[in-house]
């Protein structure tokens, strides 16, 4: 397995921040990103950024971080426990975009790299990631698009790639309080290195590049579209599924927190507004049914 690289990565991780709060801005036609650097005591750091009250974003936040410690916490050594104990290195970039109407899907994305060190004994490290599309009016074309994008970056890898970690996503991103999806899902990949660095971190690279080749057409398409209130309550509705994910079921969430991370960067994925409401049940027929029916379900969509 080929030595990481772990300078390299990092120089990847800056740069795709950086490229991707550029093309948001572009897209949002009035907002910009506001950057808060920060350190920990424990070793390492970061830049927040955060879009808020855009034209298009409600809230946007993309994270860099690249923090350190002297032993891994239990979130990242539950499945892995030969780690135990191990002096550790987290790198990636972490964003979440929250459009005020309701027409655009909320987005997600990950890529990050890991690798624990312990004395005389070689490096474990590995490469994680991936994006997801939370919809809440969603269209077929929207839809097919986010994943034909996913399939194509991950054909040059082999074709049980995306199969695979599409499956993973559908599996990943589920609320198992509710027996439902969060949203239509895209890719999840984690513990990549069985390629070796060099195909581990190339992959990772597709991953992250693909997600404004993915998202940014559907803003596009979406950002002008009519909305009024009862859209918005819906979305609000629907954004109550998202805290509800990223507190109970979030491995990332509960690996920042445990490992002493920055809480305000961490819980930048909660949207500003969200709304629950005792036993809703959409209207039999209506578009909010449809995203039950014909949307959350898993299944094929290219």
């Amino acid at each position: 397995m080929s030595h990481p690289h772990t300078e390299s990565v990092k120089t990847f991780l800056l740069d795709l921040q950086d490229r991707i709060c550029a093309a948001l801005e572009r897209a949002d036609g009035g907002g910009r990103f506001i950057e808060d650097a920060w350190r920990r005591e424990a070793g390492g750091g970061g830049r927040s950024r955060v879009l808020s009250r855009g034209a298009v974003f409600e809230q946007a936040g993309v994270n860099f971080s690249h923090v350190s410690g002297e032993a891994l916490p239990p979130s990242a050594t539950a499945h892995r426990p030969e780690l135990a104990g191990r002096r550790f290195e987290a790198m990636g970039v972490s964003l979440v975009i929250h459009p005020e109407n309701p027409r655009v899907p909320t987005s997600h994305a990950n890529v990050r790299f890991f690798i624990a060190e312990q004395e005389d004994a070689a490096p474990v490290w590995w490469f994680g990631g991936g994006f997801d599309l939370t919809p809440y009016y969603p269209e077929t074309e929207d839809v097919t698009h986010w994943h034909t994008v996913a399939r194509d970056l991950c054909a040059p890898f082999g074709d049980e790639v995306y199969p695979r970690y599409k499956k993973w996503c559908d599996e990943y991103f589920y609320l198992k309080h509710r027996g439902e999806a969060r949203g239509v899902g895209g890719l999840f990949f984690d513990d990549l290195n069985e390629p070796g660095f060099d195909a581990s971190f190339a992959f990772m690279q597709a991953v992250g590049n693909g997600y404004l080749d993915a998202y940014l057409p559907i803003v596009e398409r979406r950002k002008h579209a009519a909305w009024g209130k009862r859209e918005r309550d819906f979305q609000l509705y629907r954004r109550g599924r998202y805290v509800e994910f990223n507190l109970v079921w979030d491995r990332g969430t509960l690996f920042g927190l445990q490992s002493g991370g920055r809480t305000e960067s961490i819980l930048m994925s909660m949207p500003p507004l969200a709304r629950w409401e005792y036993g809703y049940q959409p209207e039999p027929g209506s578009a909010e049914e449809k995203l039950y029916t014909d949307f959350l379900p898993a299944r094929d969509w290219v």
